[in-house]
């Protein structure tokens, strides 16, 4: 099951072994069993999702929930059925967020920056996944949604305007193999281990670097062309 947790390679950052492919295809049943029995996290199946998502997209996504503008495609429950439709290959597999960790939610771009200078600092960074959508994800200590107002104003952000989100209780994040439509699967940029699979980090030993990047990333999309470059 260890080529369920392969990695990536996006741009200088090295994810994965270059050429690396999967022996095997995982199936959502596969996948769920590695996330209970190995780590001990909670997981739920959902249908698959058909088109695109609607994240950065040019067609709206087929949700299962039938709604033609649903917000979070493929990122619902199954109801009923949970074995036969975890037998399926294509089923999504969906982490319960605010129960074994909350997952920090930000830009890719922004999110690579603060990769790098978190692991340059010595920082010990928890799993991290990136999202086809272009968003990477991370795992970080339950209760981080709940208290994210108050720890962003105690490091002086409480008043930017940063695309970072906070995925809490009652929310579902895709875990891998799930494919998001067209875009593709969910990855892990940084896998789980024994060492932070039961114990993500504290969500202030990356927020401010999170954060930072996530403002520097707004202010040269919001800069002319000619500063940019």
């Amino acid at each position: 099951m260890d080529n369920l947790f392969g990695e990536l390679r996006l741009g200088h950052l090295r994810l994965a072994p270059l050429g690396a492919r999967r022996r095997t295809k995982v199936t959502a049943s596969q996948a769920a069993a590695e996330y209970t029995g190995r780590w001990g996290w909670a997981v739920v199946t959902g249908d698959p999702v058909t088109g695109t998502p609607a994240t950065g997209a040019t067609a709206p996504a087929q949700c299962p929930c039938g709604s033609p503008r649903c917000a979070a495609p493929g990122l619902h429950p199954a109801t009923g059925g949970g074995r036969t439709r975890a037998a399926r290959a294509e089923a999504s597999v969906l982490f319960p967020t605010g129960r074994a960790f909350d997952v920090l939610d930000v830009p890719e771009q922004a999110g690579l920056q603060a990769l790098v200078r978190l692991e340059r600092m010595g920082t010990q960074v928890g799993p991290v996944l990136a999202v086809p959508t272009g968003r990477l994800q991370f795992l970080v200590a339950a209760g981080t949604a709940r208290r994210l107002p108050d720890l962003l104003y105690r490091m002086g952000w409480d008043d930017a305007a940063l695309d970072l989100v906070c995925h809490g209780e009652g929310g579902h994040v895709a875990a891998p193999p799930t494919v998001l439509g067209s875009l593709g699967p969910v990855r892990w940029l940084r896998r789980p281990t024994r060492d932070n699979a039961g114990c993500p980090p504290e969500a202030r030993l990356l927020l401010g670097t999170l954060a930072y990047a996530c403002h520097r990333s707004r202010e040269r999309t919001a800069e002319p062309a000619w500063m940019a470059s």
